[in-house]
């Protein structure tokens, strides 16, 4: 069964109860979930029942060894993730024989973030899940739960295997939201070809953090990328510091009258001579921070035409470029202000509303807190030391200890933090009651991670805001010019492809490793599991007997699967005076992360690459602090292997197929941090990498594009612009972020014979992404063109068709072109 219901909607009652009355019966639940926040906050949850009879307890990366043969031995309701599972539970089931004979149930969580390849991956470990179960005589009930799965009966049987009965109908009470799209304003920067820049997501929801923290509202920040969430948290913590310093306190305790509860907006709205910036509590007198850029980087260009792959993208440092490459992952009214042009309940009915047009504040004029004429005296926190308001921020994000993150959780529902800047490792369920507020910076990639996210905040049935704030990204433009393509629309098709070769394959390795496979198993793992069978024989990874199918080798099979990574061998990254690891990156990311001369920021830390050995599997880094970031730029070439559907689409030609995809990285950029400016192009000699995926790709015909060329249209610019602008607007019609995916357009290509632009899922075998485009393509090409029409700029820029991960410099790019060119097309000759 899948309940598909709202946030905060009584999905977790749904499965405790059983699962606790199983627990009751004498028989074990296994409780599967994305993050170890979620188990935590499930296992306290579990332990404020005082049930002695539930022996719940977490089995993941932070459980220590001396606690984990208890746990296999006598706990009944085991909290893990996908990845224990399939790298310690599965491969180890012998030690969990008693466990695995008692299983009554299993609950997967917030199903709908297995997606893409990684939800592939998790598809057949349920399966190898199910195929244990079924050598200790247990046939468990599978229990899901998500709040945003599109058609969640289908996708529930195609993770599982499973027929499934679906719960969708929710009756739980629920205050309202206030939806605000915030779109920052243009600097004065100027990017690359001189396009407009606008101020960073980051730097706008560190203000807004740090404002809505100052009137009092409990806040999520939501930030794309690990480094992004520590400068919003540094970013809000030193304005409340600057506020600290500057606004006198006199030690006497606000009157009632003052205090949020009581107040009334509309007699706290403050006069056209004070210095508040538009609906915030906050001065923004240093809004302006040099070193918030926008995250674009150069990164790859190709032989012919150009090409952006996909890759580590934002999950990695934004000081380190990656090329438009895939990666783990998968932003978006007029400037600093909502969507329909005012400001309103951007404090949630707290904050006074100042007019848009008020300068901004001198901190030198800042009035005393409880003085008469200080509009926001009532605003304030009811705090006996101002100077422990930076207090109130802190970050949050993978890579922290267990204890910091049990602690930063406990302390953001009690209150003592008030706001938290973090990834999107608190997105899914974890119960953080409260909250008044959500900053999302930058589109998430889903319409179901944005639902998932806003429904953090009012999760006590109270009303609640939340706050999108655009990238200087094209899609993140389309969405808050057309805020119809978010409201009243339906969540996302989940993209899975369990019957992918390349992820089918290291599973059926790994599930003969546990126990061998025979015929009866095969109808489990898919349709296409002889085939893949086959060739694992013929690779000699699997040994065909009478019998079955057995793996021979010393090596661990389940290391044949990342299921979260860009697959390859790890790269280990040692600090070479001290010989520390600091961490690791797989081996595509590599590539473009820790190259030799690269910067590598790890946990606030700035390093340099001296050397990247990749036959050793180790970069050698030294602690630096350069003023630049590095970008590095490869080359792509792709060929078409085969051409699997084909229909007309205007005048051209639309195709769905199976292509191969050989990067190079060849250099890397160096950038000045505060000014942008190019500091050099150096040269590297790394070893080419070939990528076998899917593709979806569109030609036009000469009689097609000659008329264009005669008007004077650079039909490789155009090209260029129409690749850089449907790669960034995929996003919104396939489930993925646009790392997952990359691109090549060329006016000739030496397959078609035609212009032609290529978008290709960034991991090996495919990932669905592309075929969703196939399917969508009308839908998702004419968006593309109202992107590049509704921008502002005159040539192009981030906000329409320059990419961050652009090997060619963003050049050329011919905006005019791309829509003319778009139009032929979509429009019937």
């Amino acid at each position: 069964m899948i309940v598909s219901t709202g946030t905060a909607s009584g999905k977790s009652l749904a499965y405790l109860t059983p699962a606790v009355a199983s627990c009751l019966d004498g028989g074990t639940v296994l409780y599967l979930t994305p993050t170890k926040a979620l188990a935590a906050d499930q296992l306290r949850g579990l332990r404020e029942l005082h049930l002695t009879q539930v022996r719940a307890a977490t089995y993941d990366g932070d459980t220590p060894f001396e606690e984990r043969t208890w746990i296999r031995r006598h706990a009944n309701y085991v909290l893990t993730n996908p990845d224990m599972l399939h790298r310690s539970i599965l491969p180890r089931h012998a030690s969990w024989m008693s466990f695995f004979r008692r299983l009554r149930m299993v609950v997967v969580d917030e199903c709908h973030g297995y997606r893409g390849v990684f939800g592939s991956h998790v598809a057949q470990i349920l399966r190898r899940l199910r195929r244990v179960c079924v050598r200790y005589g247990s046939t468990p009930t599978f229990l899901l739960a998500s709040a945003t799965a599109s058609e969640p009966g289908a996708f529930a049987m195609r993770l599982t295997g499973l027929e499934m009965d679906e719960v969708t109908v929710d009756a739980s009470p629920k205050g309202s939201t206030t939806i605000a799209l915030w779109e920052p304003p243009l600097t004065e920067l100027r990017g690359e070809g001189g396009a407009p820049v606008r101020r960073t997501a980051t730097a706008e929801a560190a203000d807004l953090l740090a404002d809505l923290v100052l009137a009092d509202v409990r806040t999520l920040a939501f930030v794309r990328s690990r480094r992004g969430a520590e400068t919003v948290a540094l970013t809000a913590r030193a304005k409340l510091a600057d506020v600290a310093f500057s606004m006198p306190y006199t030690g006497t305790p606000l009157p009632a009258t003052h205090r949020p509860e009581t107040a009334k907006p509309t007699t706290t709205s403050p006069p056209q001579a004070t210095h508040w910036s538009s609906d915030m509590a906050l001065n923004n007198a240093i809004d302006n921070d040099p070193n918030n850029r926008p995250d674009h980087a150069p990164v790859n260009g190709p032989h012919h035409g150009s090409s952006h792959s996909p890759g580590q993208g934002p999950s990695s440092s934004p000081a380190i470029g990656s090329a438009d490459r895939p990666a783990q992952g998968p932003a978006q009214g007029p400037a600093d202000s909502p969507a329909d042009g005012s400001a309103k309940g951007l404090a949630a009915g707290r904050c006074g509303s100042a007019p848009t047009g008020a300068p901004e504040s001198d901190p030198a004029h800042i009035p005393s807190r409880n003085a008469p004429d200080n509009p926001l005296s009532w605003a304030l926190p009811d705090i006996s030391d101002l100077s422990n308001l930076p207090d109130k921020i802190a970050a949050y994000r993978a890579g922290y200890l267990a204890e910091d993150r049990r602690v930063l959780e406990k302390a953001l529902r009690d209150g003592t933090i008030m706001g938290l800047a973090t990834t999107n490792a608190l997105e899914l369920g974890v119960d953080v009651s409260g909250l008044d507020a959500v900053l999302i910076a930058g589109w998430p990639g889903t319409r179901a991670s944005l639902w998932q996210q806003a429904g953090r905040a009012g999760r006590d049935g109270q009303d609640a805001l939340a706050v999108l704030i655009a990238r200087d990204d094209p899609l993140d433009t389309y969405l808050v010019h057309h805020p119809q393509a978010l409201f009243g629309q339906p969540v996302e098709a989940i993209v899975l492809d369990p019957d992918n070769p390349y992820v089918l394959g290291p599973h059926l390795c790994a599930a003969a490793a546990e126990i061998p496979l025979t015929e009866a198993d095969l109808p489990i793992f898919g349709p296409t599991t002889t085939d893949a069978l086959d060739d694992l024989v013929n690779q000699g990874m699997l040994r065909a007997r009478p019998t079955g199918w057995f793996w021979t080798r010393r090596e661990r099979p389940t290391d044949l699967a990342d299921i979260r990574g860009g697959g390859g061998s790890l790269i280990h990254v040692v600090e070479s005076t001290t010989g520390r690891l600091l961490g690791s990156v797989d081996e595509p990311s590599a590539h473009t992360t820790v190259h030799t001369g690269a910067v590598y920021i790890h946990q606030g830390e700035t390093f340099l690459v001296e050397a990247l050995d990749l036959d050793a599997d180790v970069a050698l880094v030294t602690a630096a602090n350069p003023d630049y970031s590095t970008f590095a730029r490869d080359i792509t070439d792709i060929s078409i292997l085969s051409t699997q559907r084909s229909h007309p689409l205007g005048q051209g030609t639309l195709h769905f197929g199976e292509v191969e995809v050989t990067r190079q990285v060849v250099s890397y950029l160096k950038r000045r941090f505060q000014s942008g400016e190019m500091l050099g192009d150096e040269p590297l000699d790394l070893p080419p990498r070939t990528l076998r995926t899917r593709a979806v790709w569109w030609t036009l015909p000469a009689s097609a594009v000659t008329p264009l060329a005669e008007a004077g249209i650079d039909l490789g610019g155009a090209a260029h612009a129409a690749e850089h602008a449907s790669i960034g607007l995929l996003p919104l019609f396939a489930t993925c972020d646009r790392w997952d995916i990359g691109g090549v357009s060329t006016e000739l290509h030496a397959d078609t014979g035609l212009l032609t632009v290529f978008v290709y899922d960034g991991h090996e075998g495919g990932a669905g992404f592309a075929e969703r485009g196939y399917a969508r393509a009308n839908d998702w090409l004419t968006a593309t063109r109202e992107a590049i029409t509704s921008c502002e700029c005159d040539r192009g820029c981030p906000s329409c068709i320059q990419s961050p991960k652009c090997g060619n410099g963003n050049e050329p790019l011919d905006k005019r072109g791309a829509v003319r060119l778009l139009n032929t097309l979509l429009t019937t000759a």
